[in-house]
């Protein structure tokens, strides 16, 4: 069974950092892609970050490039979002997800999401 568990959400203030992980089991990252995503109620979901096991390209978001940074621990199944100069509108429940196809193009297992409220 394909497990993605979210943790490291919480409450910090405007400039502030966190660092979200996600434990993984059931499948590797040699051929699934990861991902993080963040949705805020009655919007769309918004993927902000993902690494191929295709190529092992990483990429981020425009609107995170520069303040977030994804890694992946291989040997440990884990995946990482480091955040940092965060800002209100970065208030989100985060997902981080596997993509089977490995593209980074469509995910189809989720985490069940962590909050993360930035304060002004």
């Amino acid at each position: 069974e394909k497990q993605l568990v979210e943790s490291g959400g919480g409450l910090v203030q405007t400039g502030g950092s966190l660092k979200l992980s996600c434990a993984t089991s059931g499948f590797s990252f040699d051929d699934h892609a990861i991902g993080w995503f963040r949705q805020v109620p009655g919007k769309e979901r918004e993927k902000i970050s993902c690494i191929s096991s295709n190529d092992g390209m990483i990429w981020h978001a425009k609107s995170v490039k520069g303040r977030f940074s994804m890694s992946a621990d291989n040997a440990n199944r884990a995946l990482y979002l480091q955040m940092t100069g965060l800002k209100p509108e970065d208030t989100a429940v985060y997902y981080c997800a596997a993509d089977v196809e490995g593209s980074c193009m469509e995910f189809d297992y989720w985490g069940q999401g962590t909050q993360v409220t930035v304060s002004p």
